[in-house]
């Protein structure tokens, strides 16, 4: 019986650990990249399409007793105009068209998790639904900055249509 319990508590023990030893935790010395500096690695600058670079220009600030995001005078000069974003969607619905999702900087890696933070995020509401796909496209809609979001959205693109890539 002791044998049999001693056994019992090493393939725990194993089922644990072997996890554990399968996970990578090497992180560089400089650190992970943020999503804009990752994104540059994985999407183009192109001519005509706003830059992530551009969108990370957003500092949390605290204001009484919440924290608010202060956007740079370039993103706020984006406040309802009309402009380009690309990246690579990330569906809100089921099915392979999608009128309302999230389009991130970088490649989603988890089905249940954003890859980046509200900065590399942006909601996107399309005029009519866009086939869902792995690879970025490029969208053009009214742009709208997003101040006090409940949901702790900070860009949100209306009207939406995909356009092809312009020249790089």
């Amino acid at each position: 019986m002791t044998r049999d319990l001693t056994s019992l508590a090493g393939a725990a023990l194993l089922a644990v650990a072997m996890p554990l030893a399968a996970f990578d935790s090497n992180v560089p010395a400089t650190g992970l990249p943020n999503a804009s500096d990752y994104s540059a690695q994985v999407l183009p600058e192109l001519a005509g399409v706003v830059s992530w670079k551009t969108l990370a220009q957003v500092e949390p600030v605290k204001q009484g007793n919440k924290m608010v995001p202060q956007f740079s005078r370039d993103i706020l000069g984006l406040d309802k105009k009309d402009v380009r974003v690309q990246g690579f969607i990330i569906p809100l619905d089921m099915g392979d068209k999608q009128a309302h999702f999230l389009l991130s900087a970088v490649p989603p890696h988890c089905p249940f998790c954003l890859p980046a933070g509200p900065d590399a995020i942006v909601e996107v509401h399309a005029k009519k639904a866009l086939a869902y796909g792995f690879e970025p496209i490029v969208v053009a809609g009214r742009f709208a900055v997003l101040k006090d979001d409940p949901a702790g959205v900070l860009y949100r693109i209306t009207d939406a249509e995909s356009v092809a890539s312009p020249s790089r």
